[in-house]
């Protein structure tokens, strides 16, 4: 089957897979969990999803299923399969934090990076999708994204050409329960100058650390909402560096804070603004509101703290979010996913595709 973009070079995996992976009347978990291990051993750190994107390429063009490639930079695409012209849209990521980690298992349990971060998910997806199709429903697609780990540029890109879709529905590790609400961030990156000297004598220089350290610790301070669904706001200080050696008064100093926002942030913005200006440079980075969503009658629900790349798909439907694994395993490295959790998973999605085209109509 020949789409628009389905021949955009994003690296090549060869002619093309296992035979195993030919069902040939195998049960549909088996494929289920070859797939979530041969992706968890692709290398795919945000910036790096080259690999994966081809190897998702080429197995669902297999599977008759019209794909297309959306570009998001050199050598980096998104990945969209259609059946037909989508109602509903299964999504979710292809990029891992680092450091990889190869595939390994137990009789419960596939482990390595990605595995409920979103390999699992990912395959799970798939499985629902090929089940969906083997059943004769048309009209639902697959888009997998690229760098949600860290500015959701995939989605940016995949936002600005929607298909019509009423429903999105995102999979991230929500212990298969059906998210009604979800954090958002605030990043903002901080830049203290200062002057060098001889630490002997550091009245001779100004300690861009000491600046630093004050507006972190303001920042600390600093009161931060509450919402009754989502709970408090939290303030993570994720990276701190600067200075040349322990005798040298530093010139400069850097830090990376994230605050998982419970509501709109400009209030939140302003009182940064007003609390750091003039004693550092800063920029607003990241900015990702909170998000409530609805509850489907049938299906356990949950309020998660983190968050996903349904705030930059606004122009793909009404956002809903699931999927296999616990947020506890993810960016661990005992990062892992239960197997019964993902043939769970395949289930949870057939019903809510099937449930969603119903209410589309």
């Amino acid at each position: 089957m020949k789409c628009i973009g389905a021949d955009l070079k994003v690296g090549s995996t060869g002619r093309r897979f296992p035979e195993q992976w030919v069902r040939r009347g195998r049960p549909d978990h088996m494929e289920l969990f070859e797939l979530t291990r041969a992706l968890v051993n692709i290398e795919s750190i945000s910036g790096n999803e080259q690999a994966c994107a081809a190897m998702l390429r080429d197995y669902l063009q297999d599977r008759d299923f019209c794909v297309e490639m959306q570009p998001v930079g050199p050598g980096r695409a998104n990945v969209l399969a259609l059946r037909g012209t989508p109602e509903v849209v299964l999504s979710t990521h292809m990029d891992t934090v680092p450091p990889f980690a190869p595939v390994s298992e137990d009789d419960e349990y596939i482990c390595g990076r990605g595995a409920c971060d979103a390999k699992g998910i990912l395959a799970a997806q798939i499985i629902a999708a090929e089940r969906l199709a083997a059943e004769g429903v048309e009209g639902f697609g697959l888009l997998f994204l690229v760098g949600e780990e860290t500015v959701s540029d995939g989605a940016a890109v995949a936002n600005q050409s929607p298909r019509g879709s009423k429903f999105l529905i995102n999979g991230e590790p929500t212990d298969n329960r059906l998210a009604i609400a979800s954090k958002g961030i605030l990043r903002v990156d901080l830049l203290a100058r200062g002057r060098m000297a001889h630490s002997a004598y550091p009245q001779l220089g100004e300690s861009a650390v000491e600046k630093l350290l004050d507006v972190l610790q303001d920042l600390r301070r600093m009161p931060l909402a509450v919402d009754p669904l989502l709970g408090p706001s939290t303030l993570n200080i994720g990276v701190i560096s600067g200075g040349h050696a322990a005798n040298v008064i530093p010139d400069e100093a850097r830090a990376q804070v994230l605050i998982r926002t419970v509501n709109d942030a400009e209030e939140l913005r302003r009182n940064i603004q007003r609390l750091v200006a003039g004693r550092c440079e800063f920029e607003f980075v990241r900015d990702t509101p909170a998000l409530k969503m609805e509850r489907l009658d049938g299906f356990e629900t949950d309020v998660v703290a983190f968050t996903t790349d349904l705030p930059s798909l606004t122009r793909w439907g009404r956002p809903l979010l699931l999927g296999p694994g616990s947020i506890s395993d993810a960016h661990t490295d005992h990062e892992r996913v239960r197997k019964a959790d993902l043939v769970r998973a395949v289930e949870l999605y057939c019903r809510l595709v099937r449930n969603l085209k119903g209410r589309a109509g």
